[in-house]
């Protein structure tokens, strides 16, 4: 692909980001809005008007000092001194009225952002399961971040000063071609396709050296959060210094990078000197040579340099406003690209709200694998009756995590049914079936607020009272209330501040406050020493009696009560049964039981035989 085609694409992708922003500015029936964009437009051509007109006094004033003679006699009659006061206000005025632009236009924008963002907010949430697998919180987060800014920049630097530029451009050669020559007109229109055309083109090379940098940079940031999200690990593995190494890598990279940015920069700078300078001087030569012919006065040689000067310094911030232009279009094409991901789990069209009846859930033939060829449910056939537990056991892989990600439609089955209460999951909407389903996973995950805080995600509307009586039921209330700032705790990055066996109960807390129907416990009891286990179940039993449970299960002590055993090997059902059932049967679940308890035989003894 050639440079220009390059450019024509990223333009093209750029106008795309650009349609998308448009209905934040000039949204459907928010007629505040509407008016407030067309006062901030007023205020903006009047203070661009206002400002074309100030050189005009600055002329008359030295036309009036160096008494030049001329034939407007309003001018005669306010002399210099009105003249130079006309001058300032004419500034002020200017000024004026680009503030009251900006006054005007900063809801319009601030309320765009904010929209913008929580669009986008919302729709990383909707994305699917294996989406968040395969990307990097780090990298979202900073496509998000720069998206968000980039939009900001457009906002305030395109409309509000691009657009007035031109129309500033637009006039001053209108007047120089009117009141002196045209070729005045045509050196200045002459230097401006020069610079922008400089400036587009180095602009365009520079782009590139920038979204290496943006690239280098999200590695680098990518690596450092997950080396803190990972800071345990990297404390058990002495990684310290690798980790240091993996980061140092990644910015060495941004490094030279941002070398490159910078010495293009450089480069980019002088060149648009160069010829704004030329330009310049090329006019206020073509002035001086006319009032040495008598042509012109000194006012008007004084107005061309005033004229020139004004053009320059926007143009120097035209160099500026396009290659941030450029950059924000490229990080808001990143945002959108974002919001464009399709959800890979989505509601059908009309789909109803899931009538829980008695909370059966049946898995009906399923299949299901993660990738097309790698399988990791084959035909699987479960039923568990309104109010029964049901355990599912088996090796690591065969597939036990996989049915409750299945049963909160996390993914879709690709083939058979999962159904609750004869309703397929894929027919009812999300909401409700995440309403139906309490989940205590394996490894609970607590956010960096206060211990009443991740308890109340149960169900926040739920009284103090209702709260506390979840967290004695999973037997936490009593360390909390030890804590010196009990409930209001905080546990710290990801629940840090807690031991394992104390992020769990919360998230039985959690999940006993939200009071579901349907229950699914993932490997619930783990991360618990023996006694607090003995006392969890306890409450779970109870917390289960008149719903549906689903545990996932390694340890099968904790299970034999359940009302039927499904065993699970390479995701295919090898035998189901009640406990007793089964060990009668002789089969796996015998084989893992009499292995099992052979191991915690051995975990009992280890301790006499070190007394002894």
């Amino acid at each position: 692909m050639t440079g220009e085609t390059q450019v024509t694409t990223g333009w093209q992708r750029g106008a795309g980001t650009l349609k998308r922003v448009a209905p934040y500015l000039w949204p459907e029936g928010e007629a505040w809005v509407k008016r407030r964009v067309v006062l901030s437009l007023t205020a903006l051509t009047m203070a661009k008007v206002i400002s074309v007109l100030t050189p005009f006094f600055y002329k008359a004033a030295v036309d009036a000092l160096t008494g030049e003679s001329r034939d407007d006699a309003w001018l005669l009659a306010v002399g210099a001194i009105g003249l130079t006061v006309a001058y300032g206000m004419a500034r002020v005025g200017t000024i004026g009225f680009n503030e009251l632009r900006d006054v005007i236009f900063v809801r319009v924008a601030q309320r765009a952002l904010r929209k913008l963002a929580l669009e986008t907010f919302t729709h990383i949430h909707r994305l699917s399961m294996r989406y968040h697998i395969t990307r990097k919180t780090g990298g979202l987060s900073r496509i998000i971040e720069r998206g968000v800014k980039g939009v900001e920049f457009l906002l305030r630097f395109m409309l509000l000063s691009v657009g007035p530029l031109i129309l500033e451009l637009t006039m001053v050669t209108v007047i120089f071609a009117v009141l002196f020559d045209w070729r005045y007109a045509a050196v200045v229109l002459v230097t401006i396709t020069l610079y922008v055309t400089f400036t587009f083109k180095v602009t365009e090379w520079r782009v590139k050296i920038r979204r290496q940098m943006n690239e280098q940079d999200t590695d680098a940031n990518q690596k450092a959060v997950d080396s803190l999200l990972n800071f345990e690990t990297v404390k058990y593995f002495g990684a310290e210094a690798r980790e240091a190494h993996r980061y140092d890598e990644a910015m060495k990279g941004y490094e030279a990078a941002a070398i490159k940015t910078g010495q293009s920069l450089s480069l980019l700078n002088f060149g648009q000197a160069l010829l704004i300078t030329m330009g310049l001087v090329i006019v206020m030569v073509m002035a001086a040579l006319g009032v040495q012919a008598g042509a012109l006065t000194v006012g008007d040689f004084v107005m061309v340099n005033a004229y020139m000067i004004q053009i320059t310094m926007p143009l120097n911030f035209l160099g500026t406003v396009y290659r941030e232009i450029r950059q924000s279009l490229v990080d808001m094409g990143e945002m959108f690209d974002l919001l464009g991901q399709p959800a890979e789990i989505t509601d059908k069209r009309g789909a109803k709200d899931l009538n829980v009846t008695g909370g059966a859930v049946e898995l009906d033939d399923v299949s299901f694998g993660y990738e097309a060829a790698r399988p990791i449910l084959k035909g699987v056939n479960i039923r568990a009756g309104a109010g029964e537990t049901v355990a599912i056991v088996g090796p690591s892989g065969s597939g036990k995590s996989t049915i409750g990600r299945l049963l909160f439609r996390f993914y879709d089955v690709t083939g058979g049914a999962l159904r609750i209460d004869g309703q397929d999951v894929r027919d009812i909407t999300q909401d409700s079936l995440h309403d139906q389903i309490g989940v205590v996973p394996q490894d609970t995950v607590l956010f960096n607020d206060t211990i009443l805080y991740n308890i109340a995600y149960g169900r926040p509307e739920a009284s103090r009272e209702e709260l506390i009586a979840a967290a004695q039921a999973a037997k936490i209330h009593d360390f909390v209330v030890s804590l010196p700032e009990g409930y209001e705790t905080k546990v710290g990055e990801r629940g840090l501040k807690l031991s394992g066996g104390e992020k769990q109960r919360v998230g039985i807390a959690r999940t006993l406050l939200k009071n579901p129907p349907i229950l699914l416990l993932d490997e619930a009891t783990s991360a618990l020493d023996t006694q607090t286990e003995r006392d969890i179940q306890e409450s779970l039993k109870a917390m289960g009696e008149g719903r549906t449970v689903i545990t996932i299960a390694h340890r099968l002590s904790t299970i034999a009560d359940a009302d039927r055993i499904v065993v699970l090997e390479k995701g295919e059902v090898v035998e189901e049964g009640r406990h007793e059932a089964l060990l009668a049967r002789g089969g796996r679940y015998a084989a893992m039981w009499a292995r099992q308890s052979a191991e915690e035989e051995t975990e009992r003894e280890a301790p006499r035989a070190a007394a002894g």
